[in-house]
């Protein structure tokens, strides 16, 4: 059985793995639990998609900061890995990139592929910005985009698209310029150019040159336009390792980001044993056996030596990048971010939920009630436990109601509480750091009463299904906690559970007794 506790709700990419640990299936999602969990609730599966579930043994995941991140990864993790149960495209779709060509009079255009010589920019996921980019692009900057330079002026010179460079309208070392400009807009610097062009404006309008500060003027509107539509990066020449890692418990979790020309490309994961100089001997013995890129990005500054000696393997020099802002520290922070997904989110979770909740000690056994039942006939309670933020299936229990008629949820809760407890108390078992009951204040009133009789004190709260409110005793208004707070999202992940596990055995008994 896959574990799927681990998967966070976060957006990006997982990879479902067969057992020779070979990707058999890669995917995107806006909430990657959703996404993963929905292949093994459902029944009604295609046949593909079945068997790609009975195939799949385990699951590994890439969260990103986007969606459109998500996107452009899952379609390099399809080329990396050619899943076989992904789609077989034989011209595999590659998203496009603006490219700047490196002729003297340099065009402005559309390529699929990042080869060749010249500037490619992107990749783009929507076709829509794309080509609004490239369109504002040529507008403001007049560059030219056809293949072979024409001996008269085309259509586009006319219609003021073009600088028509082809009838020496303008002179290389201006149309340059105009290059450069485009450039620094399609790097994302464009605050910047705006506020060059602001003062170049300034001066033409000082010096009375009205028809070239009009232009500059039209030019800067349009670039404030582009500030909100363009979302674009530039495309690299080099490749990148970025390395992060925590330690806890005297271990080690690192983890390495390989982005190649600008594009996620696959993720490492590595556990040791923790010690003083950690990194260095990590960087040392990993780049002994694979060959270095051509930026490092760290978390730390590193020995000299450590340069050096990437330098003899790559033989040129290797740039080591330790960023405190901007793009390459979002890279680090997402790495950080991988790492306490897939290492410490069940950590997180019940620290998060002993910090809102308020409670001596981090919750590490928590045991959730929930009862079942149709119009107060057949009813059930369910216990589920989950410890270390992990359910464990061994130790969750089925009640079927004995002593309540028709609909009385507090009176049920009120038993199965009863019958848990008191049995743990007579056979000295482990009670929990924490327990749940779904429903208001009605149930929590009752399971607190049952857990006074027997003498027992535990921390105790309810979550009302409607609007996800979390309930303390001593309090008559719910607990000020957003339902997509962390600590609520885990405690409806506890309560459904439970309601799962109740309405099953709820189903099973109905099924039963239309047997008999």
């Amino acid at each position: 059985m896959i574990d799927l506790s681990r998967i966070p709700a976060d957006p990006g990419c997982y990879l479902f793995l067969d057992r020779e640990g070979s990707v058999i299936y890669a995917g995107k999602a806006k909430n990657i639990k959703k996404r993963v969990s929905s292949y093994f609730q459902k029944r009604d599966h295609d046949p593909k998609t079945q068997h790609l579930v009975n195939a799949a043994v385990s699951v590994d995941f890439i969260v990103t900061d986007t969606e459109v991140e998500a996107l452009i990864l899952e379609n390099t993790l399809i080329k990396k890995h050619q899943p076989k149960f992904n789609i077989d495209l034989k011209d595999s779709k590659n998203y496009a990139y603006i490219h700047l060509t490196g002729e003297e009079f340099p065009r402005i255009g559309i390529a699929r592929n990042a080869a060749g010589s010249g500037s490619y920019f992107g990749p783009f996921v929507s076709a829509k910005e794309r080509d609004y980019v490239l369109r504002t692009l040529k507008t403001i900057f007049g560059l030219r985009s056809c293949r072979h330079l024409p001996k008269r002026a085309c259509l586009r010179y006319h219609i003021g698209s073009c600088s028509a460079p082809c009838i020496g309208n303008i002179d290389a070392d201006a149309y340059s310029e105009r290059v450069r400009r485009a450039e620094s807009v399609l790097r994302g610097n464009i605050r910047d150019l705006i506020a060059s062009l602001r003062v170049e404006m300034a001066e033409r309008a000082d010096n009375q040159e009205f028809e070239q500060a009009m232009e500059l003027r039209d030019q800067i509107a349009a670039l404030e336009r582009l500030t909100e539509r363009q979302h674009v990066e530039r495309q690299k020449a080099y490749d990148e390792d970025i390395i992060h890692y925590a330690e806890a418990g005297g271990r080690v979790y690192l983890m390495l980001f390989h982005v190649y020309k600008g594009t996620l490309e696959e993720k490492r994961e590595f556990v040791f044993d923790g010690r003083e100089g950690i990194l260095e001997e990590f960087l040392v013995r990993y780049y002994s056996e694979h060959e270095p890129p051509s930026e490092l990005i760290l978390p730390e500054q590193v020995d000299e030596t450590i340069q050096e000696f990437l330098a003899v393997r790559k033989q040129k020099s290797v740039r080591i990048t330790v960023p405190q802002r901007g793009s390459k520290r979002r890279l680090l922070d997402l790495v950080k971010k991988n790492i306490e997904m897939r290492f410490f989110s069940d950590r997180m979770k019940l620290e998060e939920l002993q910090k809102r909740l308020r409670l001596p000690d981090i919750p590490d056994v928590i045991e959730c009630f929930d009862i079942s039942h149709l119009s107060g006939t057949a009813a059930v309670g369910s216990m589920v436990q989950f410890r270390s933020g992990k359910p464990d299936k061994r130790n969750y229990r089925r009640f079927r109601i004995k002593t309540v008629e028709g609909i009385d949820d507090p009176a049920a809760i009120a038993e199965v509480v009863r019958r848990r407890y008191s049995r743990q108390k007579k056979e000295n078992g482990e009670l929990p750091d924490l327990i749940i009951v779904d429903g208001g204040k009605g149930q929590l009133s009752a399971a607190l009463a049952e857990l006074s009789k027997l003498g027992i004190k535990i921390p105790i709260i309810a979550i009302a299904k409607r609007e996800e409110e979390i309930y303390l005793p001593g309090f008559s208004l719910p607990l000020p906690l957003g339902k997509r707070e962390k600590a609520s999202l885990f405690i409806q992940e506890i309560r459904d559970e439970a309601h799962r596990f109740a309405v099953a055995y709820h189903k099973t008994l109905r099924r039963k007794s239309l047997v008999s």
